[in-house]
């Protein structure tokens, strides 16, 4: 057991300066906002789609559901990569992407076979990423107080 903890000790001192590095926390933000950013600028630009995926999920009226979207996409994602309330960015898509993901994929309503398979992989990749916004929150509440002090 000994050795064990010695080696752990070990392999954590020599990653600790690479995963400590603020380069390689900011890239792990950018990774975990990449969807929003992406999802967020791709409605921005085609609004007449963004419409019809608000209609699609029953949303009305969609221009408001649309507006609101982009905008939690992209300020709770900016949010978390400038540091500025990065644990409110982070709680606000942990709380969207559940509920986006009980809306979007009910796998449960859907035949057994592949396409209920797919939903339900996305749907908890979908819970993964929530629990990892709420980790993010967790870590900057813990380090900073939620001071939103620049970083």
């Amino acid at each position: 057991m000994n050795t064990l903890l010695a080696w752990e000790r070990r392999l954590a001192g020599a990653a600790r300066p690479l995963f400590g590095s603020p380069a390689i926390r900011f890239l792990a933000y950018l990774g975990l906002c990449a969807a929003y950013l992406q999802g967020g600028l791709a409605k921005l630009a085609d609004f007449p789609g963004a419409l019809r995926e608000m209609a699609h999920f029953g949303l009305s009226p969609a221009p408001v559901y649309a507006v609101l979207v982009i905008a939690l996409e992209l300020i709770a994602s900016v949010m978390i990569l400038t540091g500025r309330l990065r644990w409110l960015g982070a709680v606000a898509l942990a709380f969207f992407t559940l509920a986006a993901t009980g809306m979007a994929l009910r796998f449960w309503e859907l035949p057994i076979g592949q396409e209920r398979f797919m939903a339900a992989n996305s749907f908890f990749e979908h819970l993964g990423l929530a629990g990892g916004f709420l980790l993010v929150a967790w870590l900057d509440l813990k380090e900073h107080g939620g001071a939103g002090a620049e970083r």
